[in-house]
């Protein structure tokens, strides 16, 4: 086993909700198809063409939150456009029409960092493998380890641009698969139905971890077909703080160069 550990920031994030096309709310941590979307970016691949190849059944996914995060509505303003009665094309060309009122101010929530003057939205992402999924998994670990994305990479909208760094791949002898029946502290994203218990102790208050609970997409129907097929139900911690848990399932002990950490992956 290998996981491919490596670190994303930018200064604001977005990751639209899918209730409708239009909803301005976002998830807090990028869902694993936004992660897959970032994926595909990195190895140029085109839109809508790597659903299969990126699903559950191949690649293990797993997010931590590196800062202390926040969510604000700000209101933006989108072109109106209109079409041109002059242009015998029959296409828009105008990027205002008369006969409307202008562009209104769309409400857009927006994810940043506590102190957004000091610091970034800043999330580690590990990427493992299933059986069939191990060339897909070598062909993003060589691109991201000789720093060579094709398109640029994105906090979920375009416009949010991001950085990756500290690329590095953990190998078998610094994996430990472990299961407990105790409390554990868990750095990752968390499969909700797995966590039996979750606690806080009083002694603790200053580090107490903001939790949040979410639905999210995980697997889309099929290549060019965005229809969720698998949704992943997820508790996480909006802080670097873990989460002190009683977990049902097996989890992950990962000897990193500067930590030692326990995760799961999204998909479990």
């Amino acid at each position: 086993m290998e996981i491919l550990c490596f670190k994303i920031k930018g200064k604001f994030a977005h990751f639209r909700k899918y209730f409708a096309n239009n909803t301005a709310f976002s998830f807090t941590i990028p869902p694993r198809t936004s992660i897959m979307g970032m994926l595909a970016a990195a190895l140029g691949w085109e839109k809508d063409s790597y659903y299969e190849k990126m699903n559950s059944e191949n690649l293990r996914i797993g997010v931590k939150v590196l800062t202390h995060l926040k969510k604000n509505f700000h209101r933006v303003n989108f072109l109106r456009i209109g079409s041109n009665p002059q242009d015998f094309r029959g296409v828009s060309s105008r990027l205002s029409d008369k006969s409307q009122t202008g562009p209104i101010q769309t409400p857009f929530e927006v994810i940043s960092a506590w102190d957004i003057a000091k610091k970034d939205v800043e999330y580690q992402i590990f990427i493992s493998y299933q059986e069939k999924g191990k060339e897909i998994f070598e062909n993003i670990k060589n691109l991201l380890i000789n720093r060579a994305p094709i398109y640029n990479i994105s906090l979920g909208t375009a416009n949010f641009t991001a950085s990756i760094f500290d690329i590095i791949v953990v190998c078998n002898d610094k994996i430990k698969e472990k299961k407990s029946d105790d409390f554990i502290l868990m750095n990752s994203a968390l499969p909700a139905k797995y966590v039996e218990e979750l606690k806080f102790d009083k002694e603790e208050y200053d580090s107490y971890n903001f939790v949040e609970e979410d639905m999210m997409p995980g697997d889309f129907v099929g290549n060019n077909n965005r229809e969720v097929r698998k949704m992943n139900k997820l508790l996480f911690s909006t802080t670097p703080n873990p989460l002190r848990v009683k977990f049902s399932e097996v989890y992950y002990e990962v000897q990193l160069p500067t930590e030692t950490i326990n995760l799961q992956f999204m998909d479990l």
